[in-house]
C-alpha cells in the first residue's frame, strides 16, 4: 500500500475516454484538480494532495452506455466504452478521521461525471486511524448473545407484521406468543415509527411489560429492537425511554439517519444498534452506479452498528445469492479497515433456505429473520418459530429439511406452504 495516501477506494468504470485519461478525471475531481487548471493548483499542493491513481484493471468493453448522459471525446462519432477496475488513493490529510468527509471524498461527485458511463465503488480500505478515531460496534453478535443468554447458534427471530396498523397493545400480544414460543429477537419493521397508531412510547410500555414478565418467570430476555429513527434528539431521547423501561435493543435505518447519526447515537448508546439497510436497493440493484456492501458495511461499522441487515438467499428482492453470501462474508471478516458485525439474514426466508446459508458461510454467527415465514406458517406462530429452530439445528448437522420432513410436523406444514412458490 501507498503509506503516503493509505485511503484507498476501488471502482468499477465504462468509458470512452481513454482509461488513463478517465482515470485522471477521477482523481483530480476528487482531490485538488477541477476541469481547468487553477493557479492555486501549484505542483507543491499536487504533490501533498492529489489523489494517486494505484491500478487500472482492464475487464471489457461494450459498444453502447450502461447509463444515459454520457460524453464522448470530441469528434468521436462512433464510440467503444472500455470498463475496468481503477483504484485511487489519498493521504489521509486530506480527509482527517471524519466519515462524512470520508465519503464526499471517494463518492461525492464522482457518480455525476459526464464521461462515464457507469461508476460503481466496489470497496474502500482504511488506515488504522479511523478505528482509533470511531469505537464502532459496541456489542456484536457475541454481546447481543449475551443479552439473550442463548447457546452457540444463529439468533433466531422475526419483525412484528402487518408492518403498520397494529396498535401497542396487539404487537404486545404479538410478542407474547411468540417469546413463548422461544423466540430469541423480534423488531419493528422499519414502517414503524413513532405514528398516531402507535405511538413509540406506548408501543414500549406495552411491549417491555410482556418482555419484564416473561423475564421474570423464565430467567432470560428475549430482545425486542425498537425502531427509534429520527432526528437525532429524538433518537437520543427515545433510547432512553427504551432503557429505562428495561429494553434491550434499538434500532435504526441508516441510509435514512446517516452516518453521523449512527455515530452520534453510538456515543450516547447502552444498548446494541440494530441496522435497518432499507433503500438499499438505491445504491446497490444496478451494476453500473452505486457501491457493494463491503464498503457500506465498512461505513456503517465504523459509525458505530452492532447488526446490519445483509438479505437472504432466494430472497424476495431482486440481489442474487452470490451477493448475499459477499455480504455476509463482508460483516463476518471485514477487509477494509471496518469493525465486525452481525449479518442480519433476512427477507422471504424460511426454514429451507438454513442449511443453504450454512454451508456457504460456515458461521452461526448471525440473526437469521423470517417475517412471514413464521407469522405465516400454517401452524401458528409457536409452529413457525419451531420450524426454523429445527431447521438450523438441522443445518449444523448437515441436514435439510427435507431430511427433517418425516419426524416434523411443523417442517412438513412449511414446506407445504412455502415450498410452492
Amino acid at each position: 500500500m501507498n503509506t503516503s495516501r493509505p485511503i484507498r477506494a476501488t471502482y468499477l468504470i465504462e468509458t470512452a475516454f481513454l482509461l488513463e485519461q478517465a482515470s485522471e478525471i477521477m482523481a483530480g475531481e476528487q482531490s485538488s484538480g477541477t476541469f481547468v487548471k487553477t493557479p492555486g493548483e501549484t505542483d507543491e499542493l499536487k504533490e501533498r494532495h492529489a489523489a494517486h491513481i494505484e491500478s487500472i484493471e482492464v475487464i471489457g468493453e461494450t459498444s453502447q452506455p450502461s447509463l444515459p448522459g454520457t460524453r464522448v471525446p470530441r469528434g468521436e462519432t462512433s464510440p467503444t466504452y472500455q470498463q475496468a477496475k481503477v483504484t485511487l488513493s489519498w493521504p489521509l490529510e486530506n480527509v482527517g478521521t471524519n466519515l462524512s468527509n470520508l465519503m464526499a471524498t471517494v463518492a461525492g461527485n464522482l457518480f455525476e461525471l459526464a464521461p462515464f458511463s457507469a461508476l460503481k465503488l466496489l470497496d474502500i480500505t482504511l488506515p488504522d486511524a479511523f478505528r482509533q478515531a470511531y469505537p464502532g460496534t459496541q456489542f456484536g453478535t457475541q454481546g447481543t448473545r449475551e443479552l439473550i443468554g442463548m447457546p452457540d447458534r444463529p439468533i433466531i427471530g422475526t419483525i412484528i407484521k402487518p408492518s403498520v396498523g397494529l396498535s401497542p397493545e396487539q404487537t404486545a400480544q404479538q410478542v407474547e406468543t411468540l417469546i413463548e414460543a422461544g423466540l430469541d429477537f423480534i423488531k419493528d419493521d422499519e414502517l414503524m415509527g413513532d405514528s398516531p397508531h402507535s405511538p413509540f412510547e406506548r408501543r414500549v410500555d406495552a411491549v417491555m411489560a410482556v418482555i419484564n414478565r416473561y423475564a421474570d418467570r423464565h430467567g432470560k430476555k428475549p430482545i425486542f429492537a425498537f425502531n427509534l429513527s429520527g432526528d437525532i434528539d429524538d433518537m437520543l431521547r427515545r433510547h432512553d425511554y427504551v432503557l429505562k423501561q428495561g429494553g434491550t435493543c434499538v434500532m435504526a435505518s441508516l441510509n435514512w439517519v446517516g452516518i453521523s447519526g449512527i455515530a452520534k447515537l453510538r456515543q450516547h448508546s447502552q444498548l446494541p444498534i440494530h441496522g435497518h439497510r432499507n433503500g438499499w436497493g438505491l445504491y446497490s440493484r444496478s451494476e453500473a452506479i452505486g457501491l457493494e456492501f463491503s464498503a457500506f458495511q465498512t461505513i456503517f461499522s465504523l459509525a458505530g452498528a452492532d447488526h446490519i441487515h445483509t438479505n437472504g438467499i432466494r430472497n424476495k428482492f431482486c440481489e442474487t445469492d452470490e451477493s448475499v453470501i459477499r455480504s455476509i462474508k463482508a460483516c463476518l471478516s471485514p477487509q477494509g479497515g471496518g469493525y465486525p458485525v452481525t449479518p442480519v439474514i433476512s427477507s422471504g426466508q424460511w426454514a429451507e433456505q438454513a442449511y443453504d446459508t450454512y454451508e456457504a458461510i460456515q458461521s452461526v454467527d448471525l440473526m437469521y429473520l423470517c417475517g412471514g415465514g413464521i407469522t405465516g406458517h400454517p401452524g401458528g406462530l409457536a409452529a413457525g418459530v419451531r420450524s426454523i429452530q429445527l431447521a438450523w439445528e438441522g443445518a449444523m448437522k448437515g441436514q435439510t429439511i427435507y431430511d427433517l420432513q418425516g419426524d416434523h410436523e411443523e417442517i412438513r406444514q412449511a414446506i407445504e406452504l412455502y415450498g410452492n412458490r
